[in-house]
């Protein structure tokens, strides 16, 4: 390992380089450019290819063609940016195409503050493209976390073919911190499953026993079908309600079968709180300050940030919720995650402090928010 004193931006930069990324897409949008900047003098450097397309629809769609071709590819946007993904993204889910997309957050609707931060794209990158599926997201609190959170969505891309998001926001993105960076061989590095049969034997969508189907590729010799449509094993079109069936309710179930290694949490001061504070991001900095300005006064308060937000594992959650008595989920923007925890959680027992913030919401703002209430 080599410590480097870097940007949140540049530590997400260095884990997808760590992970393998070999072809970057994007477009310029504050404040996700200066990944895509930094790419493009490093990328090459190594072999790789940085490309700057008209809008965000061709960058994503570039990065599909890409995966196909064989190539770890990944984009960058913000909230804006990702909204015009949106269909591509649910191309690259159906077809099962590992790719990852970094959406730093800014301040919204539309335009908004492009320079300002905030956390309101929650429910887009869960839930923004049409249709049943299941896309892992995770959330960094640090530059040291995009880093190795970079590193895990392309694991979890190859393994799963899937595209996973990268959820940062405009206050991880610029700020700089040290960072360890792994030397090659250092971490683990996953690569997609390729066909161990025949190519007249092969079926491109067949799943193994894991609910993922061998990769093969353009170029290598094996019929390559890419069907936006619903498709069976052979990636023809089907609109029987069994191949229906059969496609989504994979390519759902490969990733929540996978809940346990998908999804990370960690607590700050979990073993002894009576009011449990829940948070991600980088909302979750000023979040562990304000407990420990509550646990000073005598106000028994603990942190559950979550690194994870989908796939969630309800169960995980109402562990840490069952302890509390009051349950406080504090978030830059009017109110996501508390739909979640609600779910986990006593309704009752659950209180929602939304802080919208331009800047990262200060702890004082918080430690007010829980005494109000207690």
């Amino acid at each position: 390992m080599r410590k480097s004193f870097i940007s949140g931006n540049i530590a997400i930069a260095e884990g997808a380089i760590t992970a393998g990324m070999r072809f970057f897409a994007g477009y310029p949008i504050t404040p996700a450019s200066d990944i895509m900047e930094y790419l493009a003098e490093r990328l090459p450097e190594i072999g790789g290819v940085v490309t700057q397309f008209e809008d965000e629809i061709a960058s994503i769609n570039a990065v599909v063609g890409a995966s196909w071709a064989g190539v770890k590819s990944m984009t960058a946007t913000s909230g804006p940016g990702f909204s015009l993904m949106l269909e591509a993204l649910g191309l690259a889910v159906i077809t099962e195409t590992p790719l990852v997309v970094v959406d730093v957050m800014r301040a919204g609707p539309s335009t908004g503050v492009p320079t300002k931060t905030s956390q309101s794209d929650v429910m887009q990158v869960r839930y923004g493209a049409h249709g049943d599926y299941v896309i892992p997201v995770f959330a960094p609190w640090s530059a040291q976390e995009a880093y190795d959170l970079t590193i895990k969505a392309f694991n979890v891309a190859e393994s799963l073919r899937t595209p996973v998001i990268l959820l940062s926001d405009a206050v991880i993105a610029h700020l700089w911190e040290s960072v360890l960076l792994a030397e090659p061989g250092e971490v683990e590095v996953i690569n997609r499953k390729k066909p161990s049969s025949p190519p007249d034997e092969y079926l491109p969508y067949k799943p193994d026993n894991d609910l993922v189907p061998p990769m093969a590729t353009f170029g290598e010799g094996y019929n390559v079908i890419v069907e936006s449509l619903i498709h069976d094993e052979r990636g023809f079109y089907r609109q029987d309600r069994e191949a229906y069936r059969n496609l989504v309710k994979r390519i759902v179930n490969k990733v929540l079968s996978r809940v346990d290694s998908l999804f990370e949490v960690e607590a700050y001061y979990g073993d002894d709180y009576k009011y449990l504070l829940v948070s991600f991001g980088s909302t979750a900095r000023s979040a562990l300050a304000a407990a420990r300005i509550l646990r000073k006064s005598g106000i028994k308060a603990s942190l559950l940030r979550l690194k994870t937000l989908s796939p969630l594992k309800l169960e995980t959650l109402r562990k840490y919720c069952d302890e509390a008595e009051k349950i406080f989920v504090v978030e830059n923007n009017m109110g996501k995650l508390v739909h979640d925890v609600e779910r986990a959680a006593e309704n009752d027992k659950v209180i929602s402090l939304p802080l919208l913030d331009l800047e990262i919401p200060e702890p004082k703002d918080i430690v007010e928010g829980v005494r109000k209430w207690l």
